[in-house]
């Protein structure tokens, strides 16, 4: 019994031994050896300047003094220039030279000249119908206005002949996501941000096995930051041998670059150019809550079959194009002309890149929220806005109308929840209605105004996704699935708690202190 006990106690401490080793000398662990060692090069740098730093005071004063003076005068959002504001106060050197390099967008030119160049051959392959732009002009100007500097900024069209289909639960998408891939017979494409094996995913790998072994040309895209906890890096090549074709956005690499910012978190599937889906659903089970991690997961899916399909086929084709570093015609995957569908509506599928001037995901958001006379009904796992958004939600609600937002109970980064939570006063104040979701972790981002407009898409209220991240969603006008958007918030607010706006300042003043800190230095977060 005794010699027993010791051999499992030696087991148990050799398991242990390569459980650290596995964490050591794993791809995450590597790389944040690498990271880790270059901070520790930067400071040395100072280390060795030490004798000399009597003398470059009065230059770092005077330099830090300009930085300020032009950061005041700077165009950037205000909440971002008081975190730039802090950084080159507290840090004079250090602060302004990362100010300058993340302005500069170093390492951003050849990747900006590259996606200008694809944006030309997608604006040459979408064009808007003058029929549809003249009917939705005619009987809506405002939301013309909107699909008009939509199509003009990403150059995806608005479409009125695309049948839309709205999932309140990522258990319901997965269920036809396996009825449709099922389907396909010339192409299937996927662009995801998070992969992970599971009941989810290995459920649709092996459709995809399957029909690229029948001669289906299957395209997958993932975001390398995304997966890097639950993938190997070699993971487009296991899929190569099955016979999927796989590009890997952004590879992660152990070098401080602002490169790293910019990651994909767009979330579509395309069959056949038919059929397409988007929301804020990953595949990985907690999705579809076959595993738990922060309670009942809330999240959202819409599915498009029509004309509007082509426009997404043209996102991931163009994002596929970008990480291949060729050009391919994209009309080789236009499907034919299908019989006319019925009216249904306006439709607009839209992407926003980091990589140029228009923050599209933000001013769809803002478009919406001016249009609304009744009602704004908004889920969103992050509420960390920016002053103009917050300006905007505010206003609309001091006007009278209904504005509701649901975010989580159960987060799953405490501390953005805190930055979230310190949203809420100004908001609650201004008349915003504000609930947290008491079964879990909600990540839907819709919007939902007066019965008449939506959106449902990847874009979170957060500085990551309205101006770093890849995103996409669908604007929706008069479209008969906004009513049951409409009734999902609704039956969603029947499991949510209202936060009170004396619940959301009773706070002690360590927490007081904690979020404020944590606010200023959200655009970096």
């Amino acid at each position: 019994m005794k010699e027993n006990s010791k051999k499992a106690g030696i087991h148990l401490l050799e398991k242990g031994k390569r459980g650290i080793f596995r964490v050591i000398f794993s791809r995450s662990g590597l790389i944040l050896v690498l990271l880790a060692m270059q901070v520790l090069f930067l400071f040395s740098i100072f280390h060795w300047f030490e004798a000399f730093l009597p003398h470059i005071y009065g230059g770092v004063v005077i330099f830090t003094f300009f930085m300020v003076l032009y950061l005041l005068n700077s165009a950037m959002d205000p909440t971002a220039k008081i975190t730039w504001l802090v950084v080159v106060m507290l840090l004079p050197v250090f602060g302004a030279l990362l100010f300058l390099y993340t302005q500069k967008n170093i390492g951003h030119r050849a990747l900006k000249k590259r996606y200008a160049e694809l944006n030309t051959e997608t604006a040459e392959t979408l064009v808007q119908s003058p029929e549809t732009a003249q009917a939705l002009g005619q009987s809506d100007p405002g939301a013309a206005a909107l699909a008009r500097y939509v199509q003009r900024s990403g150059c995806y069209p608005v479409y009125d002949h695309t049948a839309v289909t709205y999932f309140p639960l990522g258990e319901d998408k997965f269920r036809e996501m396996l009825i449709q891939l099922e389907q396909a017979k010339r192409f299937i494409f996927l662009e995801y941000f998070i992969l992970q094996p599971g009941v989810f995913w290995d459920s649709i790998l092996d459709i995809l096995e399957e029909k690229a072994a029948q001669g289906v040309e299957v395209r997958l895209i993932y975001d390398d930051m995304g997966c890097i906890f639950s993938l190997p890096r070699d993971y487009n090549e296991q899929l190569a041998a099955r016979g999927i074709q796989c590009r890997v956005f952004n590879r992660f690499v152990p070098i401080m670059s602002l490169r790293l910012n910019n990651r994909d978190h767009r979330k579509l599937m395309i069959i056949d150019g038919k059929v397409g889906f988007t929301g804020g659903i990953n595949l990985a089970d907690e999705y579809i809550n076959r595993r738990e991690r922060f309670g009942h997961w809330k999240d959202s899916a819409i599915l498009l079959e029509g004309d509007a399909v082509w426009s997404m086929t043209v996102m991931f084709l163009t994002m596929w194009d970008h990480c291949c570093g060729w050009e391919e015609e994209f009309r080789h995957f236009r499907p034919e002309p299908s019989a006319v569908r019925p009216w249904t509506g306006y439709v607009q599928p839209y992407t926003d890149t980091p990589l140029d001037r228009e923050t599209v995901g933000q001013a769809v958001y803002l478009n919406m929220i001016s249009k609304a006379r009744k009602y704004i009904y908004i889920t969103t796992p992050y509420l960390v806005i920016d002053v103009a958004t917050n300006t905007a939600l505010c206003n609309a609600a001091k006007a009278g109308v209904d504005v509701r937002i649901i975010t989580p109970h159960i987060p799953d980064k405490r501390s953005v929840f805190e930055v979230t939570k310190a949203h809420y006063p100004p908001l609650l104040e201004a008349g915003v209605k504000i609930y947290e979701y008491t079964p879990g972790f909600i990540h839907a981002k819709n919007f939902v105004v007066d019965g008449r407009y939506a959106t449902v898409g990847t874009v979170n209220l957060d500085y990551r996704s309205l101006f770093l991240h890849f995103e996409d969603g669908v604007w929706l006008c008069d479209a008969p699935c906004i009513a049951d958007i409409k009734a999902d918030f609704e039956k969603t607010l029947e499991q949510c708690e209202a936060i009170s706006l004396r619940r959301a300042r009773h706070l002690n003043i360590l927490v007081q202190l904690y979020r404020s800190v944590l606010r200023i230095f959200a655009p970096l977060m």
